[in-house]
């Protein structure tokens, strides 16, 4: 098999982790990037499993400095990028009065400026590989409320990113996607389930059930469905979509 790399970054837990793991039946050769490399090392070692060479990154990604040098290492290394899936970049959901400026930056800082400029570093290496990249957004980038305002804000502004950067992979033969997840139950969504459910006197199992409910679907997501959604986005069958924005919520988003 040719060797051919895939940078994941968020890899390190939830929609990241998920979908590094499932890379590793397509890719020869996976770039983990998260801010925690014990957890990157625990994914690691699941790829490797699967007979995959793994390079784990210790990185923050909302350094302006760090994007750069994830490429710079990982053309060191393996000499070529085939695929980058901008994942990192978890937001508060806090009430758009109670925002601080600096929760404000640091929502830009990493998801949207991190995925920016990795993106346009890994550019070259993309275009001469004909490569692809998907950009992870959210379903709030359609329905943005004061309850989580920088949560919709920004999701919204990763999917005209992405848009931008489709335009210009036309000319230059790099394909460009977004994704918006609707709710998932990652471990930080459980976590918040299971602080959330005894202040309101319910079981953390009912309270998986109420959000859903609540929200018009089923059930939660699972991060590994999210993960083929990703998998098939950067596969040759997905070749002539570019600068589409796929919604995978259960059936949230109730409008056409």
């Amino acid at each position: 098999m040719t060797t051919s790399v895939a940078i994941v970054t968020g890899a390190s837990q939830g929609i990241g982790r998920a979908t590094a793991i499932r890379l590793a039946r397509d890719f020869t050769t996976l770039v983990l990037v998260a801010r925690s490399r014990d957890k990157l090392e625990a994914v690691a070692e699941e790829i490797q499993k699967q007979g995959r060479e793994v390079l784990v990154i210790e990185a923050d990604l909302a350094d302006p400095a760090v994007p750069g040098k994830v490429v710079e290492e990982t053309q060191a290394r393996f000499g070529r990028i085939d695929a980058l899936l901008n994942i990192a970049g978890a937001v508060p959901q806090i009430d758009l009065f109670e925002m601080t400026d600096a929760q404000w930056d640091a929502g830009f800082g990493l998801k949207l400026h991190g995925a920016r400029r990795l993106t346009m570093a890994a550019w070259p290496a993309l275009k001469e590989s004909k490569g692809s990249v998907v950009l992870i957004s959210g379903n709030s980038a359609q329905f943005p409320k004061a309850s989580y305002a920088a949560v919709g804000t920004i999701n919204a502004a990763i999917v005209a990113l992405a848009k931008a950067f489709s335009d210009c992979g036309i000319e230059d033969g790099v394909q460009v996607n977004s994704v918006l997840p609707g709710p998932v139950m990652t471990g930080r969504r459980r976590s918040y389930l299971e602080h959330w459910a005894p202040l309101h006197g319910m079981s953390v199992e009912d309270a998986t059930t109420k959000f859903p409910k609540d929200a018009g679907i089923a059930r939660y997501g699972e991060p590994e469905e999210i993960a083929e959604l990703m998998a098939f986005l950067v596969s040759p069958r997905a070749r002539w979509m570019t600068g589409s924005v796929l919604r995978m919520d259960g059936g949230e988003v109730k409008s056409i």
